[in-house]
């Protein structure tokens, strides 16, 4: 580490000893945050860059730039049996997340105070590793990835993120202008903070940093963090997606997948996908997925944070994709039920549901899609069993002619074959929106 990159870490090491990220209370709880834990639960992103369902038990997660441990609380809630390590250089913000771990009764949990650059020290190699809200304050991202890569299991997955130049472009702005004020010279604390309080508040209404930056609800409650993580961020760039594939380049990584990869679909964005421009209608689908998202983050740039699955080179086991299995692949798949959605509340719900001869609204309960899914009462009781143990597309098809022996108009006894059409199809719907995972 060169000089200039040191002195960069002692200021953020100092601003975070000042204000300890993120404010979360200590007694809060990630159970009921169902999407934050459907992606930190290893099994997502394992299933996408697999398609395999792997057992979060005994699997050793890292979570590198832990802060307060909230993160790390939701790791330990959401992949059961595995053991979480966190590391900082901020002492205030370990000791934040030992006394979090400590609160919610949890043993799985150990905090270091050490940099990226210290992690061999650590003499393990690691499933996962959860790297959130820190790579962008590397002078060179890469090296980054490359010290997370030297402890990463063969097979182990890195989810990280970099800040977007194009949507945070404001504020980046704003830090110029208190860079220029002086206000991030040294460590800013409460007088920087109020500073920049007063001069925001200093400016017209119509003045375009602040019409694009500023809420009143910045002077309130939490204003130490919303400042300091915005206005006065020690280090903070921001990056595009082509600035994230060379990196991933130069580290020899893989990219897997964008986190929220739902959100970041280029047909979307369009009126009319199916009748497009003659031009793009020919070129688009073509394109490769670092043009894909490029495109779309220049089209309709949203996401403060690209945030990303990688992992190394080539360890990707080959598969199928579901929409082109043929039926001998559906024969022998093996049908779960994503682990989010295998709950108490998820089963009372369902047998309600199938009581009552009512559609199972199932994004409520996974809410990871941002649209309403309803799955009908009689596909819910088929799929039942999931709720305790995968079962076969064999099972799945017996029981569906169980709960419909004949058809409602002709009265005919149900065949195999349609059963099995109408599983399939009902199946290659929840397994796209990430309900159900499909195994061959």
């Amino acid at each position: 580490m060169d000089e200039n990159a040191a002195e960069l870490l002692e200021k953020i090491r100092q601003q975070f000893d000042f204000g300890p990220y993120p404010r979360v209370e200590i007694g809060k709880s990630p159970k009921e945050d169902i999407s934050t834990l459907y992606f930190h639960n290893l099994v997502t992103s394992y299933y996408l860059r697999n398609q395999k369902v792997i057992d979060t038990k005994d699997k050793l997660i890292l979570d590198a730039g832990c802060g307060t441990g909230y993160k790390s609380l939701v790791l330990a809630e959401a992949n059961p049996g595995a053991k979480v390590i966190g590391i900082d250089i901020s002492e205030q913000s370990l000791d934040l997340a030992r006394k979090r771990f400590q609160h919610h009764g949890l043993e799985n949990g150990e905090f270091n105070l050490l940099s990226i650059y210290e992690l061999p020290n650590l003499g393990l190699e690691f499933d996962y590793i959860n790297c959130d809200e820190l790579l962008y304050l590397f002078p060179e991202p890469a090296v980054a990835l490359e010290e997370m890569k030297s402890v990463l299991k063969p097979e182990g997955i890195i989810r990280s993120n970099l800040h977007s130049s194009i949507q945070r472009f404001h504020h980046f702005r704003a830090q110029e202008v208190f860079g220029m004020m002086g206000l991030m010279d040294g460590n800013p604390e409460d007088m920087e903070i109020d500073i920049t309080i007063e001069t925001m508040k200093a400016l017209k209404n119509n003045v375009d940093l602040k019409a694009k930056t500023w809420h009143p609800k910045y002077e309130g409650e939490g204003k130490q963090e919303i400042i300091l993580m915005n206005y006065l961020f020690q280090g903070d760039k921001g990056y595009t997606i082509p600035d994230l594939f060379a990196a991933l380049r130069v580290a020899d990584l893989e990219f897997i997948s964008m986190v929220n990869w739902r959100q970041w679909k280029l047909m979307d964005l369009f009126k009319d996908p199916d009748n497009l421009p003659v031009f793009l209608a020919m070129s688009l689908p073509d394109i490769p997925v670092e043009q894909q998202l490029h495109l779309f983050e220049l089209l309709h740039p949203i996401h403060r944070l690209l945030d990303f699955w990688c992992g190394h080179s080539n360890q990707a086991q080959p598969f199928v994709p579901v929409a082109e299995w043929t039926d001998s692949d559906w024969q022998v798949a093996k049908v779960h039920l994503h682990p989010q959605l295998q709950t108490q509340a998820v089963k009372e719900e369902v047998v309600r549901c199938i009581t009552q001869f009512n559609p199972f609204e199932i994004s409520k309960y996974l809410p990871v899609t941002g649209v309403q899914s309803l799955v009908d009462s009689a596909v819910a009781a088929c799929l039942l069993p999931l709720l305790e143990s995968a079962q076969s597309i064999q099972a799945l098809v017996e029981r569906w002619q169980k709960l419909r022996p004949v058809h409602p108009v002709t009265l005919e006894p149900t065949a195999e074959s349609e059963a099995f059409e109408i599983v399939r199809q009902a199946l290659t719907g929840l397994e796209e929106n990430g309900y159900v995972l499909l195994e061959r």
